[in-house]
């Protein structure tokens, strides 16, 4: 199939998609209106309702459409960080490799040389976003740590992983451009964000470049598919009636250790005081679910370190990101939110110790 833009996508080209799916046997989509949803930062989404003629009754009645980001910042750092192409990726060889629950994808295009990409996803509707601003409940949190558990637990220390191109081979060599672009993207943030946050938190900042580093060369923690951007605003609740959770937006997927997508969610999706009192319950259930999944050799004293030394990563997400995407008020917010509830945590775990 030919790739499509949101603005050029016609009602044919959505009935060749559905049928090459073979989610649309017979019939074809005569018409559709489109309007954008979620809080997507370097990707445009849209959902397209679709009208019919002759098309059986499970025919969908809405789809997810994904695009490049039209912001010239977001979309760059789409292309040169591998997201768009992750994402496809991801859908094509991954997702049914592993238990957690994600939108199907009926169709999963990408152009390799313009990056130019189309992900048609089910519709999860109804369903409850999740909302990094707002946060979450102890509920959401243990739902989260379930599925993060059935993620990380069917690819648990394959060693297929690490060989694997667009998961781990490329996105490993782009570590060198980050060590590069970190000092001066730390400089730009502490322009945007030093009136708002504590010295304390500035100076782990100002530590994150070496950390990364010795975390990089220093890591043994057993690999699995790791999300790397496991939030609440790529997280839906109560899909459809029937899965308590599915987790979108697969951008950032790489191979690494899983409790670096454990630690990231608790430290942005709980405030401060929540995770203190909550966190150790947390990733109690989290191992207990990778061992309900088959993992084995993995004990709690391995689980309980990993996730306090890979707190490291949720400041980084929150730093680099702030610079990489377009500028807007909730960006501003999420990423500020994001950098101060991981350097909390560092600090109550005292993670940069593990590294320096």
């Amino acid at each position: 199939m030919d790739l499509r833009t949101a603005d050029t996508i016609d009602p044919a080209w959505l009935t060749t998609a559905l049928r090459t799916a073979g989610t649309l046997p017979h019939g074809r989509v005569t018409s559709f209106t489109r309007a954008p949803v979620g809080n997507g930062l370097v990707a445009d989404s849209y959902r397209f309702t679709l009208d019919y003629a002759d098309a059986p009754p499970e025919a969908p009645a809405a789809i997810i459409g994904k695009f490049p980001a039209h912001d010239p910042v977001s979309r760059k750092s789409g292309s040169d960080h591998l997201l768009y192409l992750r994402e496809v990726s991801f859908y094509r060889e991954l997702a049914a490799s592993v238990a957690i629950h994600t939108p199907h994808a009926y169709a999963a295009l990408i152009d390799p040389v313009s990056d130019d990409f189309v992900l048609l996803l089910a519709d999860l509707a109804p369903a409850r976003q999740g909302d990094q601003l707002a946060g979450c409940s102890l509920d959401d949190a243990r739902t989260a740590m379930a599925e993060a558990a059935a993620l990380h637990g069917p690819r648990w220390g394959d060693p297929a992983l690490p060989g694997l191109d667009w998961l781990a081979v490329r996105p490993a060599a782009l570590a060198g451009m980050v060590d590069a672009m970190l000092p001066t993207i730390i400089g730009l943030f502490r322009e945007r964000f030093s009136s708002l946050l504590p010295p304390e938190h500035l100076a782990m900042v100002e530590r994150l470049p070496a950390a990364i580093i010795a975390m990089r060369t220093g890591n043994d923690a057993p690999v699995t598919v790791q999300h790397a951007d496991f939030r609440l605003d790529n997280i839906m609740f109560d899909v459809n009636g029937s899965r308590r959770m599915a987790t979108l937006d697969w951008q950032t997927v790489t191979a690494g250790p899983g409790l670096t997508d454990v630690a990231y969610f608790l430290s942005a999706g709980l405030s401060p005081a929540d995770r203190r009192a909550h966190e150790a319950e947390l990733v109690r259930f989290y191992h207990a679910e990778l061992l309900r999944r088959g993992v084995t050799g993995y004990g709690w004293d391995a689980c309980w370190r990993d996730y306090r030394r890979f707190t490291l990563h949720g400041i980084l997400m929150g730093v680099f990101s702030a610079l990489s995407v377009e500028r807007t008020p909730r960006a501003d917010a999420l990423f500020l939110k994001m950098t101060q509830g991981a350097c909390e945590q560092a600090a109550d775990h005292d993670s940069f110790g593990y590294w320096l």
